[in-house]
């Protein structure tokens, strides 16, 4: 025989690591494992950040650090981008968007659940969207900030009646620049062959007289109604199977282990606690 045997938990060999450290972090061994695994299924780089959407959590300023970590270990290859989110803050997601502007021609992001608001921006940069039978995205409505741990989408902002006149310059300001990011991206990426739809579905995203509220969900054929470049994983197959599975991890571990985001590639892990 030549070569060492596969490790632990696949094979008889033992993991580099110590047994007391690879116990304390086999969750993330283990959903770095399935992101191998995927890896070689579709020849693709697997990344993920993911955010718990049961609480406060949102993009913001401190997200571009274990970002870049994520896509320091990418070199030239396609990217699958798992991405769930609520969404949160436009300069925040902007810069997110500059740091996969080099890799948006081989980029396509997965929403197993849930990308909303500003997360569906960030899903628009791909060149394709995978999307399932429960995948939802949203309305592209930034958030406004109030105070201290308080924040509503622009929208309520521009439509409340007496509302500060600054506030109400800062929300409409939000709202342009989240349009305009939507323009350039649309563009330059999925819309490149029908630029002249391009306004139309802006107006869609950042409106309220197609989406009503904030919440409002975007499946996957409302989605392609857009003319975004979706593509639908359907629950009978593999495919979607994995990436259920995968997600599934990601919220279960997230849960019990206190955490509210979690960025992590095929060997790099950061994540942010409550």
């Amino acid at each position: 025989m030549s070569g060492s045997p596969e490790p632990f938990p696949r094979g008889i060999g033992l993991p580099k690591q110590s047994p007391l450290f690879w116990a304390a972090e086999k969750d993330r061994y283990l959903r770095q494992l399935l992101l191998r695994d995927l890896a070689a299924r579709w020849k693709r780089r697997q990344l993920v950040y993911f955010t718990r959407c049961d609480g406060v959590a949102q993009i913001d300023m401190d997200d571009d650090r274990p970002f870049a970590e994520l896509l320091s270990d990418c070199g030239t290859d396609p990217i699958d981008l798992h991405l769930e989110t609520n969404g949160g803050y436009t300069d925040a997601a902007e810069k997110l968007l500059t740091m996969l502007h080099p890799y948006r021609r081989q980029l396509r992001v997965i929403v197993a659940r849930r990308a909303k608001s500003n997360g569906t921006l960030l899903a628009i940069a791909a060149d394709q969207i995978v999307m399932g039978e429960v995948s939802e995205l949203g309305p592209i409505d930034p958030n406004i900030t109030l105070g201290p741990g308080q924040s509503v989408p622009a929208q309520f902002v521009l439509q409340a009646p007496g509302a500060d006149p600054i506030l109400h310059q800062i929300a409409a300001s939000a709202v342009s620049q989240t349009k305009g990011l939507a323009t350039q991206l649309l563009t330059t990426g999925q819309f490149a062959s029908k630029v002249a739809d391009v306004a139309k579905t802006v107006d869609d995203l950042s409106g309220r007289s197609t989406y009503p509220s904030h919440g409002s969900v975007i499946d996957c054929k409302e989605a392609q109604r857009l003319g975004l470049n979706v593509t639908y994983f359907a629950p009978d197959t593999d495919d979607w199977k994995w990436v259920w599975m995968l997600r599934c991890l990601y919220e279960q571990d997230a849960r019990r282990n206190g955490l509210v985001k979690i960025f992590e590639g095929h060997a790099i892990s950061n994540s942010v606690r409550q």
